[in-house]
């Protein structure tokens, strides 16, 4: 059996008789489920065993496919600040798979959030999907499988992964990285499943990121918008965007240590694009987050005002919650987390966040007074 398949029956179905020595597996597979169900780590063990048989040293070339340092083991990831750019591909799968391996008997591609993949980038793998030489094999993987382009996903074949229950993200919450019972009972829960946001919620900047929901959320309630409680989020964004524009600046800065002088300036121009659509992702994603958690917070309090403190979320907040339920009426907090829901949409189409979270914040205020 795969290792990290152990809960996921129908993935297990399909990938262990695809297993070397006697398996057959196929040239290309859709990895599809929640984000942090498991699809990235099933992808990594597939590659291992796949890029591991016929190795002189079978437990010493699946360790290298688990470091990332295997030489016919290509991962990639879209560099676009919304989507999955045909370079993302052309280069580093297209072009890649026509030529055999460096050293196993196999090449192993592993794609990742292809729901992002645009038109050209998808035309550019048709033929890759369709016809692809004997040694080569692609994993895809997405946590939309709805949003993946139907002329890539009809090409795969599908292994589903379901979301891991809150029981099970809340006890490896505890055992792997020593986050109290409580904390890691309500991160389990609003992660929605998604096991890489639970820990992402638990530790780092994921407690603050949570207050300042709450802030926002309880300001509304409260009718208290004086202090622009939406700052606090709008701050947190702005700082995981310029995180991530330094880390791909230095990265650049050590291409360009080995990168000839003709070619430094087109390196120093695409490594600034790939920067600054970096920082776009990570403020995109702080902000769809924040906006996530303080929906979440109404409608835990929408929970306690109903009567059902049992299903909430914010477990260990319940007394902020039972505070914020006092008299109110829920189909006005429903009506409220739809507004949040609304804004994150919003969002999307690029509008001004500042304008956006302020707008928020008063609708709020006004649907909930």
């Amino acid at each position: 059996m795969l290792p990290g398949t152990e809960d996921h029956p129908h993935a297990r179905a399909v990938l262990t008789p695809a297993l070397p020595p006697g398996g057959n597996p196929n040239h290309a597979y859709l990895f599809h489920g929640p984000a942090g169900s498991g699809k990235r780590e099933v992808a990594r063990e597939l590659a291992a065993a796949l890029l591991a048989d016929g190795a002189p040293d079978p437990a010493e070339a699946a360790a290298r496919v688990r470091s990332g340092a295997h030489p016919d083991l290509t991962w990639v990831a879209p560099s676009g600040a919304a989507e999955m750019l045909v370079s993302d591909v052309d280069e580093p799968v297209v072009a890649a798979a026509t030529r055999t391996p460096f050293e196993a008997r196999r090449r192993v591609f592993v794609i990742e959030r292809v729901d992002t993949m645009n038109d050209q980038a998808a035309n550019r793998m048709l033929k890759t999907l369709e016809e692809p030489p004997p040694f080569a094999h692609l994993v895809l993987l997405t946590d939309r499988p709805g949003e993946v382009l139907p002329t890539i996903a009809s090409r795969c074949q599908h292994v589903r992964f379901d979301a891991r229950p809150p029981g099970v993200i809340a006890e490896r919450l505890q055992q792997r990285h020593g986050v109290p019972e409580a904390t890691a009972q309500a991160c389990a829960r609003l992660c929605l499943g998604d096991g890489e946001r639970a820990l992402q919620l638990a530790l780092g900047d994921g407690p603050a990121l949570r207050e300042a929901a709450e802030t926002l959320a309880r300001a509304a309630l409260a009718d208290d918008l004086a202090g622009k409680p939406w700052a606090a989020l709008l701050a947190h964004a702005r700082s995981a965007g310029e995180q991530a524009a330094r880390e791909i600046e230095a990265r650049t800065a050590d291409e360009l240590e080995v990168t000839a002088k003709r070619d430094r300036k087109r390196t120093e121009r695409e490594g600034g694009e790939r920067a600054k659509r970096a920082q776009r992702r990570a403020q995109t994603a702080v902000w769809d987050l924040g906006l996530q958690l303080t929906g979440l917070w109404l409608r835990d309090v929408a929970c306690v005002a109903e009567g059902a403190p049992e299903v909430v979320h914010n477990r260990d907040r319940a007394d902020r919650l039972a505070a914020d339920a006092a008299g109110r009426d829920p189909a006005r907090l429903r009506a409220a987390v739809e507004l949040v829901d609304d804004t994150r949409f919003r969002l999307q189409l690029n509008v001004s966040e500042e304008l956006a979270f302020e707008a928020l914040a008063y609708r709020l205020a006004d649907a909930l007074s």
